[in-house]
């Protein structure tokens, strides 16, 4: 995956990025496993997108199901062995 970051949420710890090669938006957060940091990527449709970017409420409240993985379905990239824990 060649991820481009479009827009950071420093404040929230999350991310909008886009999958180059695929052209696929998604919401980046970052995740630790005890040996190593890593992000997790839950694709997003274009509309949800132009949604989140606009409205960070709605924003917050999906990444907030991302990392108490209600929204597992949407990883872009399965998790290894040892899942990590979000930050």
């Amino acid at each position: 995956m060649k991820i481009s970051y479009l827009k950071h949420v420093k404040s929230d710890r999350f991310a909008f990025a886009k999958e180059e090669e695929s052209g696929k938006y998604c919401i980046s957060i970052p995740v630790s496993n005890g040996m190593v940091e890593y992000n997790e990527y839950y694709e997003i449709s274009e509309v949800e997108y132009k949604l989140f970017s606009t409205d960070l409420d709605s924003a917050r409240s999906f990444v907030e199901d991302c990392r108490n993985r209600k929204q597992d379905g949407r990883l872009m990239q399965k998790p290894g062995r040892i899942r990590g824990e979000p930050l």
